[in-house]
């Protein structure tokens, strides 16, 4: 059996890393899947889907903080909607994330928590989850 649950991300600035973990427990929970592998993507090319510390908030901030100084919105790159960085940014973080399922829950580490980033906001953005039994 398998799942594919579809929501939408509405973000309000140019970056940021919104929690997906609401939406991921409500795609676990309709699905009643016990035992499989869960799969969060984002379409965008201008986007991504990481794991990271979800208890202390500057965490996020830092990661911005990181991401802009390692792909600054810099004027001489040439691609003409001006937004390149959020290019190298949703490169570098990936489109997506696979987790265990075991025994209804999700194997993440204490602190983790899967964030949809946005790179070139603020958009509304398609978030996908498949899950997988097995």
């Amino acid at each position: 059996m398998a799942d594919l649950f579809t929501y939408q991300i509405k973000t309000d600035e140019k970056q940021d890393f919104i929690f997906l973990d609401s939406y991921i427990e409500d795609a676990l929970e309709k699905s009643a899947v016990k035992n499989g592998i869960l799969v969060v993507y984002s379409p965008h090319t201008t986007a991504g889907i990481t794991i990271n510390e979800n208890a202390d908030p500057d965490v996020r901030r830092d990661l911005k903080l990181g991401l802009n100084k390692a792909f600054p919105n810099d004027s001489e790159y040439i691609h003409f909607e001006g937004n390149s960085d959020g290019h190298m940014k949703s490169s570098l973080i990936g489109a997506s994330e696979t987790l265990i399922i075991h025994e209804g829950e999700l194997i993440l580490g204490t602190w983790q928590s899967i964030y949809f980033g946005e790179f070139d906001g603020p958009r509304t953005r398609t978030v996908y989850i498949k899950i997988i039994e097995g």
